[in-house]
Parts: C-alpha cells; sequence; structure tokens
C-alpha cells in the first residue's frame, strides 16, 4: 500500500519549487505538512502554493537541511512570507 500523500507548502521562483522551511517555538528547524489543501488554507492562507508529497519522500528532500522533524498539521497562523526579503523560515506555535 502506497504512503498516503500530504500537503506542503511550497514558494515558486522564477523557474524553480522549494519547500518552505520553519522553525517551532523552540527553535528547531522544521517541515510543516498539512493532512489537506483546507488545513494549510487555515494556517498558511488560501493564497498559499502547495504540492503532495508523500511523507517519506518530504523526509528525504530535508534529510541534509539540519530540519529535525515534519509537523503534520500545525495550530495556528503565521505571518505572510516578506516578498522583499524572500525569507521563508518562519516560527510556528506547535500545539
Amino acid at each position: 500500500m502506497a504512503d498516503p500523500l500530504l500537503v506542503v507548502p511550497v514558494r515558486e521562483g522564477t523557474a524553480t519549487v522549494s519547500l518552505r522551511l520553519f522553525r517551532t517555538a523552540t527553535g528547531d528547524r522544521t517541515a510543516v505538512a498539512f493532512s489537506s489543501p483546507l488545513a494549510l488554507a487555515r494556517v498558511l492562507g488560501p493564497g498559499q502554493r502547495w504540492i503532495r508529497l508523500s511523507a517519506p519522500a518530504l523526509r528525504h528532500m530535508v534529510a541534509d537541511l539540519g530540519v529535525t522533524g515534519i509537523v503534520l498539521d500545525p495550530a495556528g497562523t503565521l505571518p505572510p512570507r516578506s516578498p522583499a526579503t524572500g525569507h521563508d523560515v518562519h516560527r510556528l506555535r506547535v500545539a
């Protein structure tokens, strides 16, 4: 049986798509995934771009990036990414 696909936030460049990474309230770098597009929109807003990935694929993609884990369906809201700075590391509150 195949792994279920997760909804993973990304940012789009001119010719690229890259994962958005976050920091937990304790400062640990983490990947974030959601169980549905609606769950993602509740936290990151309806304009947030996303892709579908399996958990093993997401873990493989962040393995060498100092990411400590994957937070599934985090609670709370995040401020929008600043287009001027392009920074994609935000703090999030994990319930």
